[in-house]
């Protein structure tokens, strides 16, 4: 998907999948959970001590536009698409790859806060952080 350099995998379980036949819809934000560590997790390049500096998700939208079935092959794209003081943004579509074509299931955005868990408050994004994330979205 253009704009975005960042692609996780996700496996459809059987847990996940509701009287319906679909994936309910709670199991997005898992999804988008996973895609965000993965992100991270290349971003950083190494383990991050989440325990000192680390993230609280402030907010989270979703719009849903087609059901997630237990055969799709879906995946989550994500990608930075605001950086601001104290806050940043990731953007995610869900996609399923339907015999080589690409078709949205689903568009998110969450606002992530830096926070420093041992003084219990919010503080600026680590300048290391910034220039990883805008170098990995150059």
């Amino acid at each position: 998907m253009e704009g975005y350099k960042h692609k996780t995998p996700i496996q459809i379980r059987f847990k996940d999948i509701d009287l319906l036949g679909h994936v309910n819809n709670a199991n997005h934000f898992t999804y988008l959970e996973y895609a965000r560590v993965k992100y991270f997790d290349e971003l950083a390049g190494t383990k991050i001590n989440w325990n000192e500096n680390g993230l609280i998700l402030a907010k989270a939208t979703l719009d849903y536009k087609l059901p997630i079935l237990i055969h799709d092959k879906v995946f989550v794209y994500t990608k930075c698409s605001r950086i601001g003081n104290k806050s940043f943004d990731l953007s995610y579509s869900i996609i399923k790859d339907e015999n080589g074509k690409e078709i949205i299931l689903a568009e998110a955005m969450t606002v992530l806060v830096c926070y420093d868990y041992k003084k219990n408050q919010s503080i600026s994004i680590p300048e290391e952080w910034k220039k990883k994330l805008q170098d990995f979205e150059k």
